[in-house]
């Protein structure tokens, strides 16, 4: 009989599988660049750039930074500590869904991160540095929407990349990024990785077989961003009404990606790259592999 009970109770007993084991919280969701922000050695200058030429509203609101509205995104220009520094990159920023889930989830999953999140009003965000060192924000806020200007989307991002795997380790491993186009200067060479966001079309760029020491021009040509435009005619002209005074590098091209566009530099060599959403001719090396960004993010 107690052999009996003890079966039994062992029959009654439920078993534990890691199949029945809480499963990880996911991963917020990355919907595109909340704002790139820039450091710059001439306040009044990078005024006349961005406010001036390219004719985006400046938050008078901010008096630490100047910070440009784009569409639901922004540009922040921030005077530097150490005038003449040929690294211009102060941050990239994100925009996410949920700031202290996405914190907890890259915690958990062994990522340094602050302990809590910072607010300011209905804004929460938090910062760390990617695998090179790199200083990257993400960002839960619901901006207000800006439609003046030059353009209304940044529509992508990149800086310098010497370790292509451990960057892949973070931005498509972890956080969900995925291919969009790569591509190179010269045929069989991938200079470029257009790391699209997981939920939306805005996209990081890997810039890739750089110097070990790029100076100040190459630096800023490489660490820039990218402003979507409907088309490059109108760019151009919306310029030249502001009073571009345009050089041998500003002319419009079609990229190896097959879009049309123009380089243009802010006063601290910054590049500032108008961008047509959609390729106008096959683009070299590799065939888009996901939906082109469009006029707003």
């Amino acid at each position: 009989m107690r052999i009996l009970s003890a079966l039994l109770l062992i029959i009654a007993t439920p078993i534990i599988t890691s199949a029945q084991s809480p499963a990880p919280a996911p991963r917020p969701k990355i919907t595109g660049i909340s704002h790139v922000a820039f450091y710059s050695d001439d306040r009044e200058a990078s005024r006349h750039f961005y406010g001036e030429l390219l004719g985006l509203t400046r938050d008078l609101a901010r008096t630490d930074v100047d910070l440009y509205r784009i569409g639901r995104q922004s540009i922040e220009i921030e005077p530097t500590a150490h005038p003449g520094d040929p690294h211009r990159i102060a941050h990239y920023a994100f925009a996410t869904s949920d700031a202290e889930a996405l914190r907890s989830y890259m915690a958990e999953h062994g990522i340094k991160v602050p302990q809590h999140v910072e607010q300011s009003g209905a804004t929460r965000w938090f910062a760390v540095k990617d695998p090179e060192d790199n200083p990257i924000e993400f960002v839960e806020e619901t901006p207000a929407l800006f439609l003046d200007g030059i353009s209304h989307h940044i529509i992508h991002a990149g800086f310098i990349v010497r370790d292509r795997a451990r960057e892949d380790s973070f931005y498509p491993d972890l956080l969900g990024f995925h291919l969009y186009w790569q591509g190179g200067m010269k045929d069989g060479i991938t200079d470029f990785v257009d790391m699209q966001v997981p939920d939306g079309s805005d996209w990081l760029e890997y810039m890739l077989n750089q110097p070990v020491n790029p100076d100040k021009w190459n630096l800023g040509v490489q660490n820039h961003l990218a402003l979507g435009v409907p088309d490059i005619e109108t760019a151009e002209a919306f310029l030249h009404k502001r009073g571009w005074k345009q050089s041998e590098k500003e002319k419009p091209k079609i990229g190896r990606d097959g879009k049309w566009q123009i380089n243009l530099y802010d006063p601290d060599l910054t590049r500032v790259e108008l961008m047509t959403f959609r390729p106008v001719q096959k683009p070299c090396c590799s065939d888009y592999l996901t939906e082109h960004p469009g006029d707003v993010h």
